[in-house]
């Protein structure tokens, strides 16, 4: 009589533990996928877009020298680096270094920026570039390479950190 009690109480722990697990098991249905792939990825092939126009109208600034469109391309609180210069903080040092880049520019210097790398997400990503810049007869005078932080903020694309350095002479 004892056996059978225990074949029967065996029998119970293991119905009830093949129970238990089947409870606990995640669902494995259309509804908990969903809510799997909710997180959606960033478009980056829009923001590329969106940084590139960017970059188009910073070169047309460049090209006509006109620093404030240039600097307005620039958070408040922003932070430039670029190659032999101390580092500039905030628009108002920025402005002074671009100003002072246009005065050294040569006259009908044309400047091209094209961007290599994106990465990132709806709010802030990183550009990876290369700039070329060519004189009135389209020969190179000047190639060089940046990185810049860009920022959304209010709805705007913004640099908040840029860093730039020259190839070889």
């Amino acid at each position: 009589m004892q056996l059978n009690n225990f074949f029967s109480f065996m029998a119970t722990c293991i119905a009830l533990s093949i129970f238990t697990v089947a409870c606990n098991a995640p669902a494995n249905d259309a509804a908990t996928k969903a809510a799997e792939t909710v997180v959606a990825q960033p478009d980056m092939a829009k923001i590329k877009a969106e940084i590139k126009a960017i970059e188009d109208a910073w070169a047309a600034a460049s090209n006509a020298k006109d620093v404030a469109t240039i600097v307005g391309f620039y958070a408040d609180d922003a932070i430039s680096m670029n190659d032999d210069l101390p580092m500039l903080v905030g628009k108002a040092d920025i402005q002074k270094g671009v100003e002072a880049e246009m005065a050294r520019r040569k006259e009908n210097a044309k400047t091209v920026f094209e961007t290599l790398d994106l990465y990132g997400d709806e709010s802030r990503v990183t550009e990876v570039g290369k700039t070329t810049q060519t004189d009135s007869t389209g020969k190179v005078i000047y190639t060089g390479k940046y990185m810049a932080v860009w920022e959304k903020r209010n709805g705007k694309w913004l640099t908040i950190r840029d860093i730039s350095n020259d190839d070889a002479k």
